[in-house]
């Protein structure tokens, strides 16, 4: 496995990235409220879309375009600078809110929304139906009262239900083979059936808080932006397997697998970088795009 490499900078908190079948890479920019495609052999990157408000994560649709959780954007200059986070000397721009809710991004960079009504919405996995399951947690700062944070699911047909609820902060989301959902949730990570039963994986990963995006490998590993760890972490169910650093300061917050054979591992952190890793032991799993139709958007 080679050692990460950085292939652009200077994104305002990237997140999301998905790996398109062109040999790019596109990721959001949460700050910013906009999308970027790279290109990661010449290092070179450029913005698709404007979103507006605070695009979360993205998931190829069958069209060429992206779906994209919308979190309706986040004043980052009132929130806390958590020691290690690398923002200390980040200027946060004002903020363009926005209805949180889903975004469809057309291939020519047109930007319109799918749903609305939503909390926060975080990130998403797409099923073999076309079903698209995404973590719906609660605003930023958190509201007070009971936990709100849930896991929504949007049938093919428009359909909207609400699968798990009572969540404290549920974020990063994947899809099993056989239908189960791992989902991290506060500093661990659940299992979730399709109809909403609960299992706890791991509780408790790490003293930091150490849980972001995630994404699984062919022989369902669970790999995980470690967050404030600043590294991937490597699950086999409740089990460490492995651990991947990456260089400099800064959050990790998402990653995907790309390349021909899958084993290319892409990993974004704030406060703007993207980092490649070639040659991961082992194939990330394929994903799903979501089927475009017509009439999708509200």
């Amino acid at each position: 496995m080679a050692n990460p490499e950085l292939i652009a900078g200077g994104i305002a908190v990237p997140e999301g990235p998905t790996w398109c079948p062109d040999g790019t890479l596109v990721v959001t920019a949460v700050v910013e409220g906009a999308l970027y495609r790279i290109w990661p052999e010449e290092r070179r990157k450029e913005r698709i879309a404007v979103t507006k408000g605070g695009p979360n994560s993205t998931a190829l649709a069958s069209d060429g375009g992206f779906l994209v959780t919308q979190n309706g954007g986040i004043d980052f200059r009132t929130q806390p600078r958590l020691p290690g986070t690398g923002l200390d000397d980040f200027v946060m721009p004002e903020p363009h809110f926005v209805e949180p809710g889903l975004q469809r991004v057309a291939p020519d960079g047109t930007v319109t929304r799918l749903i609305g009504g939503m909390q926060a919405p975080n990130d998403l996995a797409i099923g073999p139906d076309g079903t698209v399951w995404f973590t719906d947690p609660h605003g930023f700062p958190a509201p007070p009262g009971p936990p709100k944070a849930r896991v929504m699911a949007l049938a093919p047909g428009g359909t909207m239900r609400q699968v798990a609820s009572g969540l404290v902060m549920v974020n990063g989301i994947a899809l099993e083979p056989e239908g189960n959902l791992i989902v991290t949730e506060g500093n661990g990570l659940l299992r979730l059936s399709p109809e909403g039963e609960r299992e706890w994986i791991v509780e408790n990963i790490s003293e930091n808080h150490a849980t972001d995006g995630i994404k699984l490998d062919v022989d369902g590993r669970i790999w995980m932006a470690a967050s404030l760890d600043r590294g991937v972490r490597i699950m086999e169910e409740s089990k460490e397997v492995g651990f991947i650093p990456l260089p400099g300061e800064g959050f990790v917050t998402n990653l995907c697998f790309g390349g021909e054979d899958l084993r290319t591992l892409f990993v974004t952190d704030g406060p703007g970088n993207v980092w490649m890793i070639q040659d991961v032991e082992v194939a990330g799993q394929p994903l799903h795009p979501w089927p475009v139709r017509d009439g999708d958007v509200e």
